[in-house]
């Protein structure tokens, strides 16, 4: 999936011009990045849970050398699915 094809779905389903529908999509993918960063959780109902979960720092391994590095800690988003997405698919 991609903001075109989100974008392609809005200006289908409600006919309104590419160009609202894209913006529309953008507005609605900075709402939810909104809503991960204030309150680390986003649930669309019937489809799955957006969570913010934090890192560890790690060692890992330079896949062209091969060379030990150092990975800092930091944040990861994560997806469930809901059993309704998941029966579905």
């Amino acid at each position: 999936m991609s903001k075109a094809f989100i974008a392609r779905v809005l200006q289908e389903s409600t006919e309104v011009t590419g160009a609202t529908a894209a913006r529309a999509t953008n507005e609605l993918i900075d709402a939810i990045v909104k809503e991960l960063k204030k309150t680390g959780k986003f649930t669309l109902p019937s489809f799955g849970t957006f969570t913010v979960r934090k890192t560890k720092a790690r060692k890992a391994l330079n896949p062209r050398t091969g060379e030990p590095i150092r990975v800092k800690a930091g944040k990861t988003v994560r997806f469930k699915a809901s059993p309704v997405l998941k029966k579905a698919v």
